[in-house]
């Protein structure tokens, strides 16, 4: 019994992504009307949950790794179980979530609403990318230490605050408004991190032989930038955190 209590904490995470991605799905857009009768489409606030149950996801995707290892319990179907769940919990939800931003997106333009489907199936190459990176990762005995190419809940972490970033946005008209409800915006997120996750670039893990203060250092620094940037600016620093470790991974070029 003992041996499956990792095993019923990764079923949690596959749980959370599943509500994550029924909260995403439910959101939907809603259409008024101004004053001067101009159509104004929004994305409802309760998206929110999408985020938070992504990140409970992402807390419980830690501890089953954590018991796993407290417990000796690690075994083959845990390691495949883990896969299954996070490419629930950090591609289908996150990818969830790009699409009706990208609907958002399109129906900022005349006859949006009716966009065709095309238009709006590139947000599933989130999944498709990190069931590809999961699955490499699987086989591949060389990744004890560091990972090849950006672990998917990174990705599904970045993706879950943009809503948060959204609707904390102080300004209604700032640029970051303009941003999210920009379609080539989302595109280029979808191409960017899908790259990242299936690339083999070195990436860093929380992971050592032995520690020392030269391995911890780079996340000391992306601790430090993170949380100036959350006093700063809100829900931006978690982009801002994915971007320093990307770029603190290369630069420190830690080999998986």
């Amino acid at each position: 019994m003992m041996k499956q209590i990792p095993n019923i904490f990764t079923l949690l995470n596959l749980l959370f992504g599943c509500m994550a991605i029924i909260a995403a799905v439910q959101t939907g857009l809603t259409v008024s009307f101004d004053s001067n009768g101009q159509q104004i489409v929004e994305i409802p606030e309760k998206i929110f949950m999408a985020s938070a149950f992504i990140g409970i996801a992402a807390v419980i995707d830690f501890l089953d790794g954590f018991v796993a290892r407290l417990l000796k319990a690690s075994s083959e179907m845990g390691k495949q179980l883990d896969s299954l769940a996070d490419v629930v919990s950090f591609g289908v939800a996150p990818g969830m979530i790009i699409y009706q931003f990208l609907r958002l997106s399109f129906a900022q333009q005349e006859d949006g609403l009716d966009i065709n489907m095309l238009c709006l199936l590139p947000a599933f190459i989130i999944p498709c990318a990190g069931a590809y990176r999961l699955a490499r990762f699987n086989i591949d005995t060389q990744q004890s230490y560091g990972f090849k190419g950006v672990p998917i809940p990174a990705a599904g972490l970045l993706i879950a605050s943009f809503p948060l970033i959204f609707w904390y946005s102080y300004d209604k008209g700032s640029w970051i408004l303009a941003l999210l409800t920009n379609k080539w915006f989302w595109y280029a997120v979808v191409a960017v991190v899908s790259y990242l996750m299936v690339s083999t670039l070195p990436m860093m893990a929380l992971k050592f032989k032995d520690v020392t203060v030269k391995k911890l250092m780079p996340f000391i620094i992306i601790a430090i930038i993170s949380v100036i940037s959350a006093i700063s600016l809100g829900w931006l620093a978690v982009p801002i955190g994915f971007i320093a470790y990307v770029i603190l991974s290369l630069v420190y070029k830690q080999q998986a």
